[in-house]
């Protein structure tokens, strides 16, 4: 709160969530472990194939989170919903885990 108070432009509430990439020698391997991630919640995670040929899967989690707190310096929320908004991020690390 003592850091909202002190600002004069927007500020914002980023939550960014579980990435690993993993580099595959074929693209087999990184369908199937796409397949793997894909049945353990990764919803978010895909398969890109460089120019050179290299095979990459990345595993993305869902669990994000961006909420404007201030405008301008002017406080837009409460707060009370700023300790919930925390809580909430908190919440989602833990799902990281």
């Amino acid at each position: 709160m003592k850091a909202l108070e002190k600002a004069t432009g927007d500020t914002v509430l980023k939550f960014e969530p579980f990435v690993l990439h993993v580099l595959c020698e074929e693209l087999q391997d990184a369908q199937l472990l796409h397949s793997a991630a894909i049945a353990s919640g990764f919803k978010n995670s895909g398969i890109t194939v460089g120019k050179g040929g290299k095979i990459t899967l990345a595993v993305r989690s869902a669990h994000c989170l961006e909420v404007p707190l201030s405008h301008k310096g002017k406080l837009m929320v409460s707060e009370e919903y700023i300790e919930f908004l925390v809580l909430v991020a908190n919440q989602k690390m833990e799902e990281n885990m």
